[in-house]
């Protein structure tokens, strides 16, 4: 007889419970009732135990605590980490549509920019008030869009004014919204997060107004989207097909160095080509805004990655099959406006 079976057989004639950690040899801790750690402590040692890949991959789901029908297989996660058929088909889907309407009806955009600079907004203090960030929603809303349909009738003034406006209905309203007799919580916090959210989405993205009110603004703007395009492009290529050294790992762990130099390479050709053939320009300066584009749009990736991170989330919505929400695809976009609209008027 063993003395497996001889413990066994003392055990349930005394009616003790061995405690965890002083079983035989090679037996697992009993688990903590409601205990995560136990749980992944089990399934790791049935994973060491059986040495193989399927028992890894049921003990990675089991510390991850969702369970996998039996039998059944893994999906493959493709590198980049998106479901990519779906990003595709929705990416080619809004460029189709974008460049219809700058090449036939350019005016039509500001409403565009007007309802994505909402629906970001929303998701983005959506997102924050889970994380108990609690930024003013109504002033963001329709301040933001004071922003962008105030830049067509007058301009810069317009955006700045209605943006010093709208930061300072920010301030008040936090200050009272629980009440005249309440003390407000995190009052400096969700204000100054709050202004941020309104430089970072409606500020920023006012920018392409500006530019699409010049007179060859459709081809301007065209010719910036193409660049960011350019640059995701050339990033997710390269990357997938020779990324190896993290940029920046502890922000955004699947950008490379090496998808870094395929955006700067794409987005500099894009650049030549739209500046030289669209604007009719001087190939030096399709250059400039090419590399500028890249560092601009490679930054604003980045700002929005810390921001999910902090938030402990993936995605800011799921609006969009593969990409996530609007906010998700703005990303670069909302600084690369800015600093597309700053080259081109300076140099045009």
């Amino acid at each position: 007889m063993s003395d497996r079976t001889i413990v066994a057989e003392e055990t349930a004639a005394t009616g003790e419970v061995t405690p965890p950690g002083e079983g035989t040899a090679g037996s697992a801790p009993a688990p903590v009732p409601g205990s995560e750690s136990s749980a992944a402590g089990i399934a790791a040692a049935g994973s060491a135990a059986a040495g193989s890949p399927a028992a890894g991959e049921q003990a990675a789901a089991a510390a991850s605590g969702v369970s996998q029908p039996e039998g059944a297989a893994a999906a493959p996660a493709s590198k980049a980490g998106r479901n990519l058929p779906a990003a595709l088909g929705v990416g080619f889907g809004l460029g189709l549509s974008l460049i219809a309407i700058l090449l036939f009806a350019p005016k039509v955009l500001i409403g565009v920019i007007a309802a994505a600079v909402a629906v970001a907004t929303w998701e983005v203090a959506k997102r924050l008030r889970e994380a108990d960030v609690l930024v003013p929603r109504i002033p963001l809303l329709a301040g933001g869009q004071a922003i962008i349909w105030l830049a067509w009738p007058f301009g810069p003034q317009g955006v700045l004014g209605a943006f010093g406006a709208t930061a300072l209905t920010v301030m008040v309203w936090r200050l009272f919204d629980h009440g005249l007799r309440a003390t407000p919580r995190n009052y400096l916090r969700d204000s100054a997060i709050g202004i941020f959210t309104l430089s970072w989405i409606p500020l920023l993205a006012a920018f392409a107004v500006l530019m699409l009110l010049e007179d060859d603004g459709n081809l301007r703007v065209l010719t910036f989207m193409i660049l960011v395009v350019c640059s995701d492009v050339g990033g997710y290529i390269a990357g997938v097909l020779f990324g190896k050294h993290p940029m920046v790992p502890h922000i955004s762990p699947k950008k490379s160095w090496e998808g870094f130099g395929g955006s700067l390479v794409f987005c500099v050709i894009g650049g030549l080509l739209t500046v030289t053939l669209l604007l009719q320009a001087n190939s030096m300066i399709g250059v400039l805004l090419g590399v500028a584009l890249v560092l601009v749009a490679t930054s604003g990736d980045l700002i929005e990655s810390q921001v999910k991170r902090e938030l402990g989330i993936k995605d800011m919505g799921t609006l969009l099959p593969g990409h996530g929400g609007i906010m998700d695809r703005l990303d670069s976009m909302l600084p690369s406006a800015f600093v597309a609209w700053l080259v081109l008027t300076a140099l045009l």
